[in-house]
């Protein structure tokens, strides 16, 4: 039994809440960490564990929309890179600014300077924050990224964005610690299965999938955060929403290292859409698709993987072809996107649709529900949501502490500096400040306390770090921590985890 959730369940049922957020993707983690910053008593459930469909599955950037000019929705890339920059500046360690190194074919539908002057428009619109833009020649392209196949180009761009340099699930999860850490509640694997607005209360009933019991839950209001789900809980409470669902699929597969330079290299696939290559650990992350799909159920197809490889065969000049052999691991999941209750949307404009989120808001209920969104802008879903649940009449207080965001600079320097006295890495003391933020202060007290608790037990985690990791991550499978609290299950095959040194230590641990 996990005490810690254990905890949080008694605490959510033993008092009303102030609010349940029902789903902890990125935009249920975001809301009920926004909530509880500002002094609500917040209760955020997944029936599932944290960021566990859609937010696992993204492409692990923070980018501010640069697609979308081609649409001309200016206004969503130039709030999108007002995101982007937030994210940059509140998270300087988890989320940095990146080179995309973008590929031109002869006789594509827009010429190469009119693109590159969309890169500068893009650098203008993101306040100039990121190095600018650069054109470039076949020559410069073969020279800097020989394993770029230069044959059918006419040239390229370089342009900056933003990636999450551990992965989305990771950065998910730390919105998910901020409400643990402001005394609210945070349980996996719980589901509701009913609620019932009566007396000016919501009474929940949820279904704990772990004990295979209900919990009896009373809230003040509600925020149906569930994402590609959302639609089945306003419609299973009788809610009548504007907006609904509809879902692309987008699949990602993870291949051994393709170039060892910190760039993404961007293409435009064989369908017209753009189409990366991530470094992701010591592996390079090749994506995605964007296939209409009527389920928020998503597995990629073998026609998936085959696009995959032979886009990137194509696009590269490799000493031998990637086949299925290489495929490590694979991502895959849906895009939620919102669109009005009974648009019909055809294909034509089907991939011209955006990652804008809408919310919906119902006072009489004291219930909104959050449609679409994006991990780069989830600080603005955040405050949004903590605005709407104020006006509900849940009273929030000013705090100086903020509800998002690493610890200062200041006390980065102050670990850092206690680090060295336990004989830390450089690298090591850097992942730990990252993965942690202000709960690596803790990791100390375990390293003064035994000094065993330096040692790496499973690749690079400390004994130290799986025991934190143990009391207060709700890790109820090795999956949970596989997956989501590490990225070892997209950078390692599962034969190779399984095998690997330690890992028995690590699970007994976990």
């Amino acid at each position: 039994m996990n005490q810690l959730r254990s905890t949080c369940i008694e605490s959510a049922r033993s008092e009303i809440q102030d609010c349940l957020v029902v789903g902890a993707g990125i935009n249920g983690a975001v809301a009920a960490a926004a909530l509880a910053g500002k002094g609500a008593k917040v209760t955020v459930i997944d029936r599932g564990d944290f960021a566990s469909l859609t937010s696992q599955e993204s492409s692990n950037l923070a980018w501010g929309g640069i697609k979308y000019l081609e649409n001309f929705e200016f206004g969503l890339v130039w709030k999108l890179c007002k995101s982007r920059n937030e994210l940059m500046a509140a998270y300087p360690t988890q989320i940095q600014e990146i080179r995309f190194f973008t590929s031109i074919a002869h006789g594509f539908r827009k010429p190469r300077f009119l693109i590159y002057l969309g890169t500068l428009l893009y650098w203008w619109m993101g306040r100039g924050r990121t190095k600018a833009p650069r054109l470039l020649s076949p020559a410069v392209i073969e020279n800097e990224a020989p394993m770029v196949n230069t044959e059918p180009l006419v040239g390229g761009i370089e342009y900056s964005d933003c990636y999450f340099v551990e992965n989305d699930t990771r950065f998910a999860f730390g919105f998910i610690r901020k409400v643990l850490q402001k005394g609210s509640n945070a349980v996996n694997y719980m589901e509701l299965i009913e609620a019932e607005w009566r007396n000016g209360l919501w009474d929940c009933t949820l279904r704990d999938h772990v004990s295979d019991t209900t919990v009896a839950l009373k809230a003040k209001t509600l925020v149906n955060a569930a994402g590609p789900y959302a639609d089945r809980i306003n419609a299973m409470h009788g809610i009548d929403c504007p907006f609904k669902h509809v879902f692309s699929k987008g699949a990602h597969i993870i291949v051994p290292q393709i170039t060892k330079t910190r760039h993404v290299l961007t293409f435009f696939a064989s369908d017209g859409r753009l189409f990366f290559m991530i470094p992701m650990g010591k592996q390079t992350c090749i994506g995605t698709t964007d296939t209409r799909v009527d389920s928020a159920a998503a597995e990629p197809t073998d026609d998936d993987v085959a696009f995959l490889l032979d886009n990137a065969n194509a696009l590269l000049k490799l000493e031998k072809p990637l086949t299925r052999k290489d495929v490590i691991a694979q991502r895959c999941g849906v895009r939620p996107l919102v669109v009005k209750k009974g648009a019909d949307v055809g294909n034509a404009e089907w991939t011209a649709l955006s990652r804008k989120h809408e919310i919906d808001v119902h006072r009489d209920r004291s219930l909104c529900s959050i449609y679409g969104g994006k991990l780069t802008d989830c600080i603005n879903v955040g405050e949004e949501v903590a605005e709407i649940v104020a006006s509900f009449g849940v009273a929030s207080f000013p705090s100086l502490d903020p509800w998002y965001g690493e610890p200062s600079s200041q006390k980065k320097v102050r670990f850092e500096s206690e680090c060295k006295k336990y004989g830390l890495k450089e690298d090591q003391t850097s992942r730990l400040w990252r993965r942690y933020s202000k709960d690596a202060f803790q990791l100390l007290e375990r390293f003064r306390n035994d000094a065993a608790m330096t040692d790496t037990v499973f690749e690079n985690f400390l004994r130290g770090e799986l025991h934190h990791i143990a009391k207060n991550e709700m890790v109820l499978r090795l999956e949970d921590f596989f997956r989501r609290r590490s990225q070892l299950a997209l950078t390692h095959h599962r034969s190779t985890l399984h095998c690997t040194e330690g890992l028995k230590e690590a699970a007994k641990i976990l």
